[in-house]
């Protein structure tokens, strides 16, 4: 079976991972039609995961980035800081290996593993569906935070509600300051923008006030913090978010 995307723009793309195929572009009002009846399938999952997150008292952050831009870093910095205030569950997204999942470890954390790799180059995000299998793997009761790390691409994850109660993303100053623009359905889907490794700013031809006003550009109300997860820099701010986010009061 096929996988399919709507994107903004109203193109629709079609993923056919039995065959290998990820030329196709489909139109048509019948095609439409199932391809809404696939993401409404979905989001009905999605209220389902969200629903068992709420009985048992969590607040659930999907966290996304594109690849490379230190979102598991942040993370594990994250833990290391609040692990012994907050129980956190993790559920790990990678397209193959535990490489992220294993960097984790050791932190406090209960870490539940998804790879999406089914033979044909795996799935470019996690979906509801997916998240709802990994519950599996996590003692919920016990938690107060569950952080979907996503997998590593700046396209499909924005588009899947997996249940949900913010959106986060890592952006690195590393990507270059024209994301933002090329990748408006991310950065206008998300809460909070982490723009991390600012400690690479005298290195690079980075101007940390022009990134931040391209991010403004398609998400102004966005709350952005600028950090190193590597050094610490402006980490405390965004550790302050999750304490709030964690007790319903994230603004």
């Amino acid at each position: 079976m096929g996988r399919f995307h709507r994107h903004a723009d109203g193109t629709v793309h079609s993923h056919d991972h039995d065959h290998g195929d990820h030329s196709g572009y489909a139109t048509g009002a019948q095609r439409i039609d199932v391809l809404e009846s696939i993401f409404a399938e979905n989001d009905s999952r999605a209220d389902i995961n969200r629903a068992i997150f709420e009985s048992n008292g969590i607040r659930v952050l999907n966290l996304m980035s594109s690849p490379g831009s230190g979102k598991t870093t942040v993370l594990a910095a994250t833990l290391d800081a609040l692990a012994d205030q907050i129980a956190v569950g993790i559920i790990e997204g990678d397209i193959a290996t535990d490489l992220d999942a294993a960097k984790l470890g050791g932190r406090g954390a209960q870490i539940s593993l998804l790879n999406t790799d089914n033979g044909f180059g795996g799935e470019c995000h996690l979906d509801a569906p997916m998240v709802n299998r990994a519950l599996q793997g996590l003692d919920l009761p016990g938690l107060d935070l569950v952080v979907v790390e996503n997998v590593g691409n700046l396209v499909c994850p924005a588009e899947f509600d997996v249940g949900e109660h913010a959106k986060a993303m890592v952006y690195s100053v590393t990507e270059g300051e024209d994301k933002p623009l090329k990748y408006p359905v991310m950065f206008r889907s998300v809460d909070v923008v982490l723009l991390n490794k600012i400690d690479l700013v005298p290195h690079l031809d980075a101007d940390v006030d022009r990134y931040i006003a391209h991010v403004r550009t398609v998400n102004p109300d966005v709350t952005i913090f600028p950090v190193s997860a590597r050094t610490g820099a402006g980490m405390a701010a965004w550790f302050d978010w999750l304490r709030r986010f964690v007790e319903r009061d994230p603004a």
